[in-house]
């Protein structure tokens, strides 16, 4: 735990509530907005002794991969300034490569944490939701929303964890740090020989494919740290294969259908700007590469209350999480790996172009996030042009210790975190 005389210097995504910096949700419609309350996150880093040192920007309420927001405009890649960051969490993702601050807060819905991570060189965990509070932070697919660490390092991140995971009276989703076993501090787990006698399996099906020029550069960099990952001790299982699913991430897709219910029901709680979705999308106060703002503002639902379609979809999140537990149980994996993203960060011309688009955008993220699972990011190497590829573990809900171990072993064997040529070097 930090101790109060440390200082260290965080980043903070721009929905997670602060009383003392402007929240904007990255919304032009809530430039200079002062939340009335503070959100737990933030609230147990000042705590612990952290100083927040700046809010950073994101996508209009977290709507997109890339980082486009109508308040600020566009991010850059730190390691290529015409290609993109990543989102939502575009700003921390940025920040922290920059080495702009120490470390960084993200959110991760759909993967928000971890496309920024891969993109930019970074750690992010996304931890089982409900052992982070949300209490303070703005909505998206709210069982599938989380907060997390986004670090140069799995040290930092397991410090991060540290200090964020514990139940919040507050948000009742917390009420799941029950499920959690006795671990002591998550730094326990920063084991160098964390890979040795583990069993890893290998998603192929989560592999872009090596004739595409934007794919090929990522498989490349993965295949080198699936050699790492074997010479290290540990078994690849390769590969493995989670039955049906492609179908299963259609049918656990929840953002068009319940985003719009439950960015209203945020809203509804605070005197705000402006009051709804719908008032958002009629003044036109969204950036309009959006694509999933835009869908949701147009489709969604106000009241899920009798739709059996949600019901569904949430009822085959619970069955999509049984078929992965049960490809680890038959194989007997301690996590199974692929590439964050399936290509390489794009440039903003081709993001405006409509080459890639939010809802159809080539993430694996999505896996671990509509099956409510854990997984981590870890810097998988960089390709030929010099761009950052982050190696996802998937691991079972609760089982955020053994993601630890096994992203700190891979961390250790190869040291692929490198600092982008156009940050500020770190002082001591």
């Amino acid at each position: 735990m930090w101790r109060t005389s440390n200082g260290i210097p965080i980043v903070v995504k721009d929905h997670v509530e602060t009383t003392d910096l402007p929240t904007t949700y990255g919304s032009t419609a809530f430039e200079g907005y002062m939340p009335e309350e503070e959100s737990t996150v933030t609230q147990r880093l000042r705590d612990a002794g952290a100083i927040v040192l700046a809010k950073t920007t994101m996508p209009d309420w977290t709507t997109a991969w890339f980082g486009f927001s109508s308040l600020t405009g566009r991010t850059k890649n730190p390691y290529d300034l015409e290609r993109d960051p990543g989102g939502s969490s575009s700003g921390t993702g940025a920040a922290v490569a920059a080495n702009l601050g120490a470390v960084g807060i993200g959110t991760d819905c759909g993967g928000s944490i971890r496309v920024p991570a891969s993109f930019d060189n970074l750690v992010g965990f996304r931890v089982t939701p409900g052992l982070i509070s949300r209490a303070g932070v703005s909505p998206l697919v709210s069982q599938q929303d989380t907060a997390g660490p986004m670090t140069r390092t799995v040290r930092d991140t397991a410090t991060l964890l540290d200090v964020l995971v514990g139940y919040d009276d507050r948000d009742d989703l917390t009420g799941k740090t029950e499920l959690s076993r006795p671990h002591g501090s998550y730094t326990n787990h920063l084991l160098p020989d964390g890979l040795a006698d583990s069993r890893i399996g290998v998603l192929r099906d989560g592999f872009g494919d090596d004739d595409d020029p934007d794919a090929a550069p990522v498989n490349r960099v993965i295949e080198r740290a699936l050699t790492t990952i074997d010479n290290s001790g540990a078994t690849l299982v390769d590969p493995v294969e989670i039955p049906r699913l492609d179908d299963y991430l259609e049918e656990t897709m929840l953002y068009i259908l319940q985003s719009k219910r439950d960015l209203n029901e945020f809203l509804a709680a605070r005197e705000t700007p402006v009051a709804s979705v719908d008032e958002l999308y009629e003044t036109g106060q969204y950036h309009d590469v959006l694509d999933l703002f835009i869908g949701f503002a147009e489709e969604g639902p106000d009241d899920l209350t009798d739709d059996l379609e949600y019901w569904k979809r949430r009822y085959t999140q619970q069955t999509f999480q049984e078929a992965i537990l049960t490809v680890f149980a038959s194989h007997d994996l301690d996590a199974i790996v692929y590439p964050d993203v399936q290509v390489v960060p794009p440039t903003e011309a081709e993001i405006r172009d409509g080459k890639y688009e939010t809802m159809t955008f080539a993430t694996n993220t999505i896996i671990a996030s509509q099956s409510l699972c854990s997984a981590v990011s870890i810097p998988a190497g960089i390709t030929g042009d010099g761009l950052p590829v982050g190696l996802e573990f998937l691991g079972r809900p609760f089982d955020e210790p053994t993601l630890l171990e096994l992203g700190y072993a891979f961390e250790q064997a190869t040291d692929h975190r490198q600092p982008p040529e156009t940050a500020p070097p770190l002082t001591e």
